[in-house]
């Protein structure tokens, strides 16, 4: 039989977490033997993509073991790992609301959110600093190195709101980006793109982005079918793999994870948004540069000036941090202390000193420490590195590594720009325009003003054809405000107090801006200041009634759904606005499970998912119901029947992509939920229920004995049966809930699916064997 080896856990498939280079780094885990693992099916061998190397298999670890929850992934099992390390975080809520899980759990939905709309750094360097990080190993110049340890800036990071109070984060990130990449260009009103501030053609190509939900789809499917290949090259499946698992409504899923962390990735370079708007820009020469100074003002006119400059709807007004790449091993540390020198008293106080080794790291230093891969890189990045695994047999591990001194540098770096620089010039730039600004629309005047604009007095009436106001509307023919408006200067405010955790304030300027992109029809920006406003709101402490914010809330998600998707045909912001508020809202129970599933269900309605995410919100939706708490003993007011029902839809949609892993798990579930209803309640009474849940069964018990064969073997060799991995259970309830016999053992005439995760597994006779007995699978 075939078999996968991996190599030695130097550099097998641990969770980022537990080597992130801003952790402390534990003591080196013993090097555990290669692992030889038989087929689970006699009849099959492995496709040529589970023979594939651990190499390629380094790139699904995102999935594999999700940090600070047990492992729901079939290729944990086989693969070394050491224990997750939890990432500590105050509470979103200020004491209500969600608590502390939220923020200690990386994956969770709250904290992908808290860590995706995050100050932006843009990189731009020259080119002997990309040489010299290059020799490092790191293609992708200064950006690739840099990019893993703005994910978590070291140390809690201090931030003052808009009323002077102080509060401290320790889960504070940037995100560094190459300097001009993600450009969206916005959509001018005739429907023409606009490209470099010209408004081009209707279908311009080259103003539009590939389909991110399309790719986020195709990124997460690979994981899955990773996971479903690793699971048949298992031997057996061990207790506590998803195969003897529910669905897990404390841990989120990891697949659900990623499909999340692929979205917030992929937030483009936008007019009718700032969060990807660069904050800073780090303007990097080394101490190999013959003309240090020329060099850095070179780079100055490229962000100013030329074809690089960025675009009108972006402010050129953003911090410049002028960095001296120093090399330890070639330079003189003498020369380039002067030169550091000099570059302050040219460029100012936001300077820094870098010093690097240009040697690259191996694996075998003393002093060396792996260096994970980006959590946020995009979807297609990481759907580009898959294909490359999948084509190139001679593929390496994509992982890296750097010396400890150098790590210590970046991370000194990190912080110090962050603190220093980038957060008090943000909290400046928030007091003054919230001063000369917002606080001028919030007065008598400000509300005169916008009343002057909805009925244009004294003005032109607003063209019924054209969507655009008189002269007193700032709102551009081409589709955006230019960046000197006041109400771009109003969304940078918004979107800066969002970024630093100042949700009070962020919320009363969308609430500002809500009105005045309606008066001035411009459609997006009006989705996106009520998408944010909504999400705003969510995470503050409540402070009216539940029934009246649920109401509140609902009209914006309402009116920002309505923009993106029918006026706007935003896919990707219709989908973002509705799977955040979703998270959000099932987090405040109540009220807010039932809203949460109702906006559920009209994504699902609306189709704008994939066959992956459509199946991963309906395992949501499961989940959203079954956190539902009842009152009493017999749980008044649970939902866990409409739980079990979406479990069984998650199943079956799961079974329709052959991804029977995954649907084991929901109808492992949905047999959990149905075990807490009473007798009378239970699904036998249903018979199209009972006969629908039996087909399932069968479709799956088959799925997982022949998913992994080609055609041409099961044409040769379909007569015989696959072998099943079952557990036998007896379970003792109490005299209120007997135990009911199974309705989908009985109608399929096989072994049905066990509930106990923590019994020994044990093979089941195929049923042709004689004197095989069906188990009861606990539906009913």
């Amino acid at each position: 039989s075939a078999s996968v080896r991996l190599p030695k856990t130097r550099q097998a498939l641990v969770p980022s977490d537990s080597q992130h280079p801003l952790a402390a780094q534990p003591e080196p885990a013993p090097v555990a033997a290669p692992l030889s693992l038989p087929v689970r099916d006699r009849r099959s061998t492995l496709s040529s993509s589970t023979t594939s190397s651990a190499a390629a298999a380094a790139l699904f670890r995102s999935t594999l073991s999700p940090p600070a929850s047990r492992s729901a992934s079939p290729a944990s099992s086989i693969i070394a790992r050491s224990p997750a390390r939890s990432m500590t975080a105050g509470s979103v809520f200020g004491g209500s609301g969600s608590g502390g899980a939220a923020a200690a759990d990386p994956g969770h939905p709250l904290s992908l959110l808290l860590r995706s709309f995050v100050p932006h750094i843009a990189i731009h360097a020259s080119e002997d600093v990309d040489r010299l990080v290059g020799e490092k190993g790191f293609a992708g110049g200064l950006w690739e190195l840099l990019r893993p340890f703005g994910e978590r800036v070291q140390g809690r990071v201090t931030i003052r709101d808009s009323n002077g109070g102080a509060r401290a984060w320790e889960d504070f990130a940037v995100r560094f980006v190459r300097f001009g990449e993600g450009l969206e260009e916005p959509e001018a009103l005739g429907g023409s793109v606009v490209l470099n501030g010209q408004a081009g053609g209707k279908g311009a190509g080259t103003g539009k982005r590939p389909d991110p939900i399309a790719q986020v789809e195709t990124v997460v499917e690979r994981h899955l079918r990773f996971a479903e290949e690793a699971y048949v090259a298992s031997a057996a499946s061990p207790p506590g793999t998803p195969t003897r698992q529910g669905l897990d409504v404390d841990a989120t899923s990891p697949y659900y994870a990623l499909y999340l962390r692929r979205l917030l990735s992929g937030i483009p370079l936008a007019c009718h948004e700032t969060f990807a708007h660069p904050v800073a820009c780090v303007m990097a020469i080394s101490s190999r540069n013959t003309a240090p100074i020329e060099a850095l003002q070179k780079l100055y006119k490229e962000t100013s000036q030329g074809e690089r400059r960025p675009p009108p709807w972006v402010d050129g007004d953003y911090l410049r941090y002028y960095v001296l790449v120093h090399d330890e091993e070639n330079g003189d540390i003498t020369k380039s202390m002067a030169l550091f020198d000099q570059m302050k008293r040219n460029f100012g106080l936001h300077c820094h000193l870098l010093r690097l080794r240009s040697t690259q790291s191996a694996e075998t230093d003393d002093d060396s420490i792996p260096l994970p891969r980006s959590d946020w890189m995009t979807a297609a990045e990481e759907l580009a590195d898959i294909e490359e695994s999948e084509r190139r047999e001679d593929f390496e591990d994509p992982t890296r590594y750097i010396f400890e001194s150098d790590a210590t540098a970046i991370r000194t770096f990190v912080r110090e720009m962050v603190t220093q620089s980038v957060i008090p010039t943000m909290e400046r730039n928030i007091s003054l325009w919230n001063d000369q600004v917002a606080s001028r629309r919030r007065g008598i005047s400000g509300r005169f003003m916008s009343l002057s604009k909805r009925w244009a007095f004294g003005g032109s009436s607003r063209s019924s054809s054209g969507g655009t106001s008189g002269s007193s509307s700032n709102f551009d023919s081409l589709g955006f405000y230019r960046a000197d408006s006041p109400e771009a200067i109003m969304r940078r405010l918004a979107d800066f107090a969002f970024m630093l955790r100042d949700w009070k304030l962020a919320m009363s300027t969308y609430e500002l801006l809500r009105s005045d992109f309606q008066n001035d029809k411009a459609w997006k920006y009006h989705a996106a200041a009520n998408e944010m406003a909504a999400l705003a709101l969510l995470i503050m402490p409540p402070n009216m009634s539940s029934k009246t914010r649920i109401e509140t809330i609902s009209q914006m998600l309402e009116q920002a759904f309505y923009s993106y998707h029918t006026r706007c045909n935003s896919l990707y912001g219709a989908v973002r606005c509705i799977v955040l508020a979703l998270e959000l809202l099932r987090m405040r129970g109540g009220s807010g499970v039932d809203e949460a599933v109702r906006w559920g269900i009209r994504v699902l309605e609306s189709k704008l998912l994939g066959s992956v995410g459509d199946a991963l919100l309906k395992e949501r939706l499961a989940i959203c119901y079954a956190s539902k708490q009842g009152v009493g003993s017999q749980a008044w007011g649970s939902r866990r029947r409409k739980s079990a029902l979406w479990s069984v839809l998650a199943a079956e949609a799961w079974i329709s992509q052959g991804k029977y892993v995954q649907a084991e798990k929901c109808l492992n579930e949905a047999r959990t939920m149905y075990a807490l209803l009473p007798g009378e309640c239970g699904v036998q009474n249903f018979a199209g229920a009972s006969d629908f849940l039996a087909q399932l069964n069968e479709r799956l018990r088959a799925g997982l004995g022949i998913d992994m064969v080609s055609e041409g073997e099961q044409a040769q060799e379909g007569q015989g049966e696959p072998e099943l991995l079952v557990d036998e259970e007896s379970e003792t309830l109490g005299t209120k809930r007997s135990r009911r016999a199974s309705l989908i053992g009985t109608a399929g005439g096989g072994a049905g699916l066990e509930t106990a995760p923590l019994n020994d597994t044990t093979s089941a006779r195929l049923p042709d064997d004689e004197g095989a007995t069906s188990p009861d699978d606990g539906f009913g």
